[in-house]
C-alpha cells in the first residue's frame, strides 16, 4: 500500500516554529513528511532537519517525498530519545522542533496494521513494525483488572469493567487474534442504546489499546522536556495532539516551563528564586480551520500548542 499522509495544522505548526533559515530542527514525528517539507523549503544549505519517526515504511516514504533536500537525517527512533538522537548527531541545541502526535493516515488505512476497527485484521497496532509486542499480547495476557485500567484511564470508556469481562470470558476458549473479533466483542458488551449513538462503539477501546501497546502517554511529559532542553533560546516547541489526555499533558507541561516561583501563595516573599523558563505562545490551543476539516475529517480533533524557550 502506498504511503500516504495528509498532514494536520500544517501551515499553523511550521509558522509557529518561527523558523531561522541557517537554524536546526526536528520533526520528531516524521511520518509522511509534510511538516518536514515545509520546514525543509525554509531552510537554506546551512540548516538542517533532523526526521525521526518509529516506523519504518514512514521514513522510507518520507525519504522519496524528500529526495530534493540534501540537508535532511533520518533517524529510526522513538521521539522520546531525542537527547540521544541529538548527541550521537553532535547537535548540542536546535532551534524548533514539531511533534504530530497522532496515528497517521496510512497506518489506519493499511488494514494489515491493525489500528482500524473498520478492516478485518491481525491484531496489532505497533508503530514500530520491529517491536515484539502489539495489541495481541495486550487483549490476551493482560488481566481483567489491567484491561478495565487501560480502557478507562486511556480511552476514557464508562463500559471499561464489562467489556473487559467480556473478553475475558471469550479468551477463556480462545485467543482473540483479528480486530473484527474485537469489534464484535466490545459490541456484546455495550448496551444497544448506547451502541447506536455517537462515534462508533470500538472507537475508545481501541484507542486505549493502541495507547498502551505504543506507550504514548507515559513518557510523553519527559519527551516534552527533554525537548524543552534542546531548545536554544529564543527556540520553540510545535505539539499537535488529538485526544484531551494527551492535550491536557502538553498543556500542564508548557505551563510549567512558564512558571516562575514555587513559594506557597501564603509566602511574604519569594525564597525558591525559580524563573521562567519558557513562555506559552498559544494562550488556546490553535484548531484546524472548517476548510481543513472538510477537507480531511480526521483533523477535526487536532489542537496545536506552541511554547518558547527564553
Amino acid at each position: 500500500m502506498e504511503f500516504k499522509h495528509v498532514s494536520v495544522l500544517l501551515h499553523e505548526s511550521v509558522n509557529g516554529l518561527d523558523i531561522k533559515k541557517d537554524g536546526i530542527y526536528v520533526d520528531g514525528t516524521l511520518g509522511g513528511g509534510g511538516h518536514s517539507y515545509e520546514i525543509a523549503s525554509k531552510l537554506s544549505g546551512k540548516g538542517r532537519l533532523i526526521g525521526i519517526d518509529r516506523d519504518t515504511d514512514a521514513i522510507e516514504a518520507a525519504k522519496k517525498r524528500l529526495c530534493e533536500f540534501s540537508n535532511i537525517t533520518y533517524i529510526h527512533s522513538n521521539f522520546s530519545c531525542v537527547k540521544e538522537v541529538l548527541e550521537k548527531e553532535n547537535i548540542g541545541s536546535i532551534d524548533g522542533a514539531v511533534i504530530d502526535l497522532g496515528v497517521s493516515s496510512y497506518q489506519l488505512d493499511c488494514a494489515e496494521r491493525g489500528f482500524s476497527y473498520m478492516e478485518d485484521a491481525p491484531l496489532d497496532m505497533r508503530m514500530d513494525r520491529e517491536s515484539d509486542f502489539s495489541a495481541y499480547d495486550v487483549v490476551n495476557s493482560y488481566s481483567k483488572e489491567e484491561l478495565v485500567r487501560i480502557f478507562y484511564d486511556y480511552g476514557e470508556e464508562r463500559f471499561s469493567k464489562k467489556i473487559a469481562e467480556t473478553i475475558d470470558i471469550y479468551r477463556k476458549n480462545k485467543p482473540i487474534e483479528t480486530t473484527m473479533e474485537l469489534v464484535d466483542i466490545i459490541k456484546k458488551a455495550i448496551p444497544e442504546k448506547f451502541r447506536q449513538k455517537g462515534s462508533h462503539p470500538a472507537k475508545r477501546v481501541f484507542q486505549a489499546i493502541r495507547i498502551e501497546v505504543n506507550s504514548e502517554l507515559d513518557p510523553l511529559k519527559d519527551a516534552l522536556c527533554d525537548f524543552f532542553d534542546c531548545l536554544s533560546p529564543g527556540g520553540r516547541l510545535c505539539v499537535i495532539t488529538f485526544h484531551s489526555l494527551e492535550d491536557r499533558i502538553v498543556k500542564q507541561t508548557f505551563a510549567s516551563f512558564a512558571k516562575g516561583c514555587t513559594c506557597p501563595k501564603d509566602f511574604p516573599i519569594c525564597v525558591c528564586n525559580n524563573k521562567p523558563r519558557g513562555k506559552v505562545i498559544t494562550g488556546k490551543p490553535i484548531l484546524p480551520s472548517e476548510e481543513e476539516v472538510e477537507y480531511n475529517k480526521r483533523s477535526k480533533s487536532a489542537k496545536l500548542r506552541i511554547c518558547e524557550k527564553l
